[in-house]
């Protein structure tokens, strides 16, 4: 399921940029609206005709799967960023409360995470080995307990994740994300 583009001709630079909007204005609407919004909307708000919505994504199912995709693959690449980070803690438990903060905004993203339905297994390798990377140096320079692997993170990141929608449904100004981290941290650091 979902849109690739790997067997297809490269797109051209004006289709590149009308999908990358269509992307954009659908990851907003989706924070915004929901799963309820319609094509005809989400091509008003890119200023495009709902066929060139349609021309890349056959279905609303296949957009916001896209976009979902497309988070935790950035998701992905700035855990890769902060792999090489002059302070390897202060960039494991950066990441783990940016990621945090970012999907806890979309249902439809932390089930993702959750589930991993709708991810490729080599996006689900990728998104570990990434936060098992970070997580080692984190280890090594003593900031992260030694007795975590980077599962371990994955499941604490899905259990915060629950938590912090939570925490936001009932008005709670408590950060999930800091007290999860907290207990991720060797004691004094």
């Amino acid at each position: 399921m979902g849109d690739d583009h790997s067997s297809a001709r490269p797109l051209r630079a004006d289709a590149r940029r009308n999908r990358e909007r269509v992307l954009q204005i659908a990851q907003e609407a989706l924070a915004s609206d929901g799963l309820t919004i319609s094509f005809d909307e989400i091509a008003r708000r890119a200023g495009f005709g709902v066929g060139t919505v349609y021309r890349h994504f056959p279905t609303k199912e296949a957009l916001f799967e896209a976009v979902l995709l497309g988070r935790i693959e950035r998701f992905v690449a700035d855990a890769r960023a902060l792999a090489t980070a002059e302070d390897p803690g202060k960039a494991f438990f950066a990441w783990f409360a940016k990621v945090v903060e970012q999907a806890s905004e979309s249902q439809a993203l932390c089930d993702m995470l959750d589930s991993g339905a709708g991810m490729k297994v080599s996006l689900q390798d990728d998104l570990g080995r990434a936060v098992a990377r970070l997580l080692v140096r984190a280890q090594r320079a003593g900031a992260a307990r030694g007795d975590l692997a980077g599962e371990d993170v994955l499941d604490l990141l899905r259990g915060c994740l629950v938590a912090e929608r939570r925490a936001r449904a009932r008005g709670a100004a408590v950060r999930m994300a800091d007290v999860v981290c907290d207990g991720m941290r060797v004691k004094g650091v």
